[in-house]
């Protein structure tokens, strides 16, 4: 892996990001840690047709997303990472893409141009205290928390969901392990489904 988190043949899928900050104990160490996450999620979970794209993270606290999360989701109470993706317009350039190399292919010049030379993902917001809370929590370090976080909210950007059915939970957390074991992150899931799998009758609790 390089030194911005992408391998050799990552340049086609791009991925540019755009950091601001609305409030939170954020420092430079944390932006490096989500530009590095959110450029080898984008590459590792992108379709094969897409090519370069950009998204935006907000870096917030606490009061911020609760705000949020109360207008878009009627959930009164902060929460780690929101997502505001636009699926359909980054489903429909990757489709596009795919019809224009189809007919490259096929010796045809495309009619129509490329859907542009980038294309666009959504937003992330993060929450600080509670990315620092749920890091004490569950034993982890914040950077590791917060690298889980960025690809989980970059996944759901490229449209992974986990809310639907338990197989696209499954690709989207298999997902989320494979970039974070390129950067030598142990599974976030681990300890959850050591407990799914303990016998009838035990106290989880211990």
């Amino acid at each position: 892996m390089s030194t911005d988190g992408t391998t050799g043949n990552a340049r086609a899928r791009y991925l540019a990001v755009e950091i601001s900050k609305g409030g939170g104990a954020w420092d430079v160490a944390a932006e490096e840690v989500m530009l590095r996450v959110a450029q080898m999620t984008y590459e590792l979970g992108a379709s094969a047709r897409a090519g370069a794209a950009e998204l935006s993270i907000l870096l917030a606290d606490d009061e911020f997303v609760r705000t949020l999360n109360r207008k878009y989701r009627h959930q009164d109470k902060p929460t780690n990472v929101l997502s505001f993706p636009q699926t359909a317009v980054y489903q429909n350039a990757v489709d596009h893409n795919l019809a224009n190399q189809n007919l490259a292919n096929q010796g045809t010049d495309p009619a129509a141009p490329q859907f542009g030379s980038v294309l666009p993902l959504g937003d992330i917001v993060l929450a600080y205290e509670t990315l620092v809370r749920e890091a004490h929590e569950q034993h982890k370090t914040f950077e590791n928390h917060l690298a889980h976080l960025v690809a989980h909210g970059v996944l759901h950007l490229m449209g992974y969901d986990h809310e639907e059915s338990e197989e696209e939970a499954e690709e989207m957390e298999a997902m989320e392990r494979a970039v974070l074991a390129r950067f030598d992150i142990a599974d976030p899931y681990a300890a959850e489904h050591e407990l799914e799998d303990m016998p009838t009758g035990t106290d989880k609790t211990k």
